[in-house]
């Protein structure tokens, strides 16, 4: 599960097992059922968070091989390739053209020229990132949390003319601590993240966007959160930053301190803070132009280099002739973190808790998402296995590239195997295999349930009731606790943080299945052993039966654009 970095780029619903009286499996769907065996999902995940996998960084031999292991795993279960070569011939792999570049911290400069005087800052006051070179110089406007919502009545850049311009906007969006908000109460919706706030800009005619964290947060910033987690924020060699090649967002993406969006309001008439509080208090935005204010925006990188991944995709086609049209896609992401030199006097190791292999360093992944792969291996052999199919098709997909920001998935959303209008449901895996405990990144955030040891999150249910009442359907077979406090939150961005995100922007019935954050969390320390594969099995269990539901009725789940009423 990816981290959220910018300048580089509630209430629980619980179901107790205790109430199931267990609904037995229907018998044309048993075989692949009791196919899930503990010790098949063992073997699998050990190998692919070993040690030989090198931690499967992006664009990095570990995860190529992590790639030809899934794809020879669809091939042995007989199912199709859903992709095309360059040859156009059938493949299992669908190429995702990356671009990774290393910034150049030193060069990285935001200059303010106003009445003939110039104020510059660099890193960390302010920065900017992109996979060229930047330098740009235009007048600034702030576009409060730069938010076009037509279906909330909501628009930031109502009469506001920002061609040609930089845009400053708040992270985040309104009213996030207002349980009534009709911005989802205290959860996110699809707005609030950063991705869709640079192409919002974009289509508005901006040059380039800046980001500050809101004035009157209640939680920490991105860049703060991140710290928080040692294992990634403290590493010998820094971890490559990567793009999309030929990416919609045209545009960079940049980041400023409270103390520079001050100085930027000055003669504005109000402050950050008197900004958003008004916003909040009547949702009307509070859009301008920064008086005499002139931004420059720098970097350049040390390297840029184009490469190419895969996202590992294979087809079951569907038992009805009309229904086999359309699409369940089960999914997760292959790579993570990879491998770094040793540790040093100059580079001493910083992770709680220790890891005691420390030399090399390499980040396994076992849970991230190790567990997700093999879940997605583990259905696969399922389905293929079973005498009977569902009516509709089933896509499985191991996305690329999720650690460097969802590109694989934001890529195959772009360029769809399937047609989207006929994708009905999502299930997307992303930690799968442990249990939910109190970590540096959560403590103080999030309140945590005492027992999480039969425990799943699903991520983005308010979007679709239907598909979350399917889905507690199926788990009368199965007894899991199923738990929604990641949508009735904010402060972790977890919506926006995983591979079902980009399908969600297309209005597709699109959760992630997550059984929570742990120490272990982006550290080396998130190995095959610590794994839970009793409770793994479960999860995989439930989306083997909650996918024949969504491939075998009638109805399908809808999506829900508005979350709250409207007021």
């Amino acid at each position: 599960m990816k981290h959220v970095r910018f300048w580089a780029m509630g209430l629980a619903m619980t179901v107790g097992a205790a109430a199931f009286a267990q609904t037995p499996v229907p018998p044309k769907q048993k075989v692949g059922f009791d196919s899930i065996t503990v010790d098949e999902l063992k073997k699998d995940l050990y190998y692919v968070a070993s040690d030989e996998m090198e931690g499967r960084l992006s664009l990095q031999p570990g995860d190529e091989k992590a790639i030809h292991w899934v794809e020879e795993q669809f091939r042995a279960a007989g199912l199709k390739p859903a992709a095309t070569d360059a040859a156009g011939k059938p493949s299992y792999l669908q190429a995702v053209p990356l671009i990774e570049f290393a910034p150049d911290r030193a060069s990285v400069r935001v200059s303010l020229q106003r009445g003939g005087k110039e104020t510059a800052w660099a890193l960390p006051k302010a920065g900017v990132g992109f996979k060229h070179a930047v330098d740009i110089t235009a007048p600034v406007v702030f576009a409060g949390f730069g938010i076009t919502a037509p279906e909330f009545g909501y628009d930031d850049y109502a009469g506001l003319d920002v061609k040609g311009k930089i845009v400053l906007i708040f992270d985040h969006e309104p009213q996030e601590d207002d349980a009534h908000s009709r911005f989802n109460g205290t959860g996110n919706t699809r707005y609030a993240t950063s991705r869709v706030k640079v192409l919002n800009a974009q289509r508005h005619g901006a040059l380039a966007v800046l980001i500050v964290a809101e004035p009157n947060r209640k939680h920490l910033t991105n860049a703060e959160r991140y710290a928080r987690i040692g294992g990634s924020a403290a590493r010998v060699k820094p971890l490559p930053v990567q793009m999309i090649a030929d990416d919609e967002v045209k545009i960079p993406l940049g980041m400023v301190l409270d103390d520079v969006a001050k100085t930027l309001f000055e003669g504005s008439g109000t402050t950050p803070g008197e900004a958003q509080t008004a916003i909040d208090r009547d949702l009307k935005p509070q859009s301008r132009a920064l008086v005499d204010a002139v931004l420059t925006l720098h970097s350049k990188n040390l390297y840029e280099h184009e490469g190419t991944t895969y996202n590992v995709v294979a087809l079951l086609p569907g038992s009805d002739a009309k229904l086999a049209q359309e699409t369940v896609i089960i999914s997760a992401h292959h790579d993570h973190d990879g491998i770094s030199p040793c540790a040093d006097e100059k580079h001493p190791p910083v992770q709680v808790p220790a890891d005691p292999h420390p030399c090399p360093q390499i980040w396994h992944g076992a849970d991230d998402n190790g567990s997700g792969t093999v879940g997605v291996v583990a259905l696969a052999r399922a389905f293929a296995a079973n005498p009977a199919k569902p009516k509709r098709s089933i896509l499985f997909s191991v996305f690329a590239s999720e650690e460097r920001g969802l590109l694989g998935a934001y890529w195959m959303a772009a360029h769809p195997l399937r047609p989207l209008a006929g994708t009905k449901a999502q299930i997307n895996f992303d930690m799968i295999g442990r249990d939910e405990t109190a970590s540096p990144q959560t403590d103080g955030l999030i309140e945590i349930p005492k027992d999480t040891t039969n425990r799943l999150n699903l991520v983005g249910a308010l979007y679709s009731p239907e598909y979350d009442r399917e889905v507690k359907e199926a788990n009368k077979s199965v007894g899991l606790v199923l738990d929604d406090r990641f949508d009735h939150e904010s402060a972790l961005n977890v919506l926006f943080r995983s591979d079902q995100f980009p399908f969600l922007l297309h209005d597709i019935p699109a959760l992630w299945w997550f059984t929570g954050f742990h120490p272990d969390y982006h550290h080396t320390t998130d190995t095959a052993d610590k794994i839970d594969y009793v409770k793994m099995r479960k999860i995989l269990e439930l989306a083997y039966l909650s996918t024949w539901k969504f491939g075998t009725e009638a109805k399908t789940p809808e999506f829900k654009a508005t979350l709250m009423p409207v007021r």
